[in-house]
């Protein structure tokens, strides 16, 4: 057996990380079987690298290896695709045809984005994996077939599978082996290979000196998130080939070809332990919240200012005017944050300007009310951001934009 070093010179695997190591050595020893094995990662990570790896190392390795992008395949062809279909059974069927099941007998076939089968096809996949028989479109014969299968998906499976979108019995019959691939962004020390790697294929290719990065342009690589992962890693490495005419990159020039993250929403995460919708909704509903007590501030600030121009004028303010503020004022904040509701101040129409300014300042109290419940949670959790971010119910991202917000030292 290859030692995992010479396992990715073959297939061109670049990094050292713990987790990769890992799902490389799950995918050689599950290979001499005959296991199902369902490939996870999000999009772009190199999924399509694990079932080549799989095959290489298993008794069908002298066999036929077909890969079918299931995503890529329109509804009402992909049944004719993978079991074939016999002349006349649709309109352009003008011959029998093969599918991939039939084709690849005895060899193994790799079902990228299988979370994307409807829900008729996922069927009839779970009939060829479970008694290894499938019937062509337009045909009533049932045929036999022995072939492995290896599933990719980036799509979270049991909320599918919860959510009606994908057969719980399939589920767990392609999972019978699981190998998880990790993103880009967790593999932090394996980012700066990866791009030197490639910029020095690029070179070759439009043959060119590599381009090199400067220390504080490998800090912006390594911080980036990289949503599309290894993918999106690589198409920026050929921008950057192409059209640099420098070929020393700084982190002022390599911030032009990253997109502008936004700061302001977090970042959706893989966790299997949590309900991923209600994070998100719950988040964007904690943004929202703090907004709207911005918005409340700064529109009772300019009710202020325009009481103080009218007091010049007259002694009471105008009942248009009077309204507005009591309406203001007498909603309670806890209205917005869910806490416990807090005395009001009604601001009556012979209030002075000294009792309007009382009441300004207790309005802005709720920014001390958010620095004090972070400092609490940070405190409880020993300076821990992510265990202090879960206490709060945000991300560590926004947790991090608060406490440079409020100037929170850790």
């Amino acid at each position: 057996m290859e030692d995992i070093r010479t396992i990715k010179q073959r297939f061109e695997i670049i990094g050292n990380d713990i987790k990769l190591n890992r799902a490389i050595e799950k995918a050689v020893q599950v290979a001499p079987t005959d296991f199902t094995v369902l490939i996870t990662g999000e999009s772009g990570v190199g999924k399509e690298i694990f079932p080549r790896i799989i095959h290489s190392f298993s008794t069908r390795k002298h066999a036929q290896y077909i890969a079918v992008n299931c995503g890529g395949i329109p509804e009402g062809t992909i049944d004719s695709e993978l079991f074939g279909h016999e002349k006349g059974s649709f309109t352009g069927a003008l011959s029998d045809r093969k599918g991939y099941f039939e084709v690849s007998d005895g060899g193994t076939i790799f079902l990228d984005e299988v979370g994307e089968l409807p829900l008729s096809t996922q069927a009839k996949l779970l009939r060829v994996l479970e008694a290894g028989e499938f019937i062509r479109v337009g045909s009533s014969k049932v045929q036999k077939t022995n072939v492995r299968v290896i599933a990719a998906t980036n799509v979270d499976l049991p909320a599918a599978v919860k959510n009606g979108k994908f057969r719980e019995d399939l589920y767990y019959r392609i999972n019978t082996i699981p190998i998880s691939i990790p993103a880009l962004r967790d593999r932090k020390e394996d980012i700066s290979l990866l791009f030197r790697k490639f910029a020095a294929d690029f070179a070759e290719k439009y043959r060119m000196p590599p381009i090199r990065l400067t220390e504080d342009a490998v800090q912006i690589l390594e911080n980036y998130r990289w949503p599309g992962n290894v993918r999106e890693l690589k198409n920026i490495t050929e921008q950057i080939s192409i059209l640099e005419q420098e070929r020393t990159v700084d982190a002022l020039r390599l911030k032009e070809y990253l997109p502008a993250q936004n700061n302001t929403l977090p970042a959706l995460t893989s966790n299997p332990e949590s309900d991923h919708s209600f994070a998100t909704e719950r988040e964007i509903l904690y943004k929202i919240l703090f907004d709207m007590k911005k918005d409340m501030n700064d529109l009772k600030h300019l009710v202020y200012d325009i009481m103080q121009k009218e007091h010049t004028i007259k002694s009471e303010p105008e009942p248009s005017t009077s309204i507005v503020l009591r309406n203001l004022y007498e909603t309670p904040q806890s209205e917005f944050l869910g806490q416990a509701p807090q005395k009001t101040i009604s601001v009556e129409k012979n209030n002075h300007i000294e009792d309007t300014e009382a009441v300004v300042e207790e309005s802005l109290s709720l920014e001390e009310k958010e620095k004090e419940m972070i400092v609490k949670a940070l405190e409880k959790n020993h300076g821990k951001r992510k265990l202090a971010a879960q206490d709060l119910g945000i991300s560590e991202r926004t947790l991090y934009r608060k406490l440079k917000e409020y100037d929170i030292e850790i």
